[in-house]
């Protein structure tokens, strides 16, 4: 779901707001979220989860294209922690949700094979979980 879909989403589920107000709420929402976290605050939605800044330290690595090996700048990244809510709501879904192609079918490599043969995805249990 993209940040239009999900303002065309809640605008259909509240008959009293309308799209642009929808939207500015959106918008609004993420500016603030956004501003929280640049300034290096946490976010805490009980029941979703929480959004913190995870440190990561300067490193060696590589540029792919010429092979030459180049530092990284120590940064901040954006992390996202699913409460428990969300978890359970989701893991309870997973027996139920049909994969969708993503893709035309003249695109798609018969090579790489599919999740399953009735395309759901399957919940894990002794018979088919390999450790």
């Amino acid at each position: 779901m993209v940040k239009s879909e999900l303002i065309q989403r809640i605008t259909e589920r509240q008959d009293n707001l309308s799209l642009k107000d929808v939207e500015l709420s959106v918008n609004h929402l993420l500016e603030v979220m956004s501003d929280t976290l640049s300034n290096g605050d946490r976010i805490e939605i009980r029941g979703f989860g929480s959004f913190n800044l995870h440190y990561r330290p300067p490193r060696r690595a590589h540029n792919p294209k010429t092979g030459e090996r180049v530092f990284t700048e120590a940064k901040h990244t954006p992390h996202f922690k699913p409460g428990k809510e969300l978890r359970d709501r989701v893991n309870d879904s997973r027996s139920t949700v049909e994969i969708k192609d993503q893709g035309d079918d003249e695109d798609h490599d018969e090579s790489m094979g599919s999740l399953s043969d009735s395309n759901f995805i399957r919940p894990l249990d002794d018979q088919n979980h390999q450790e």
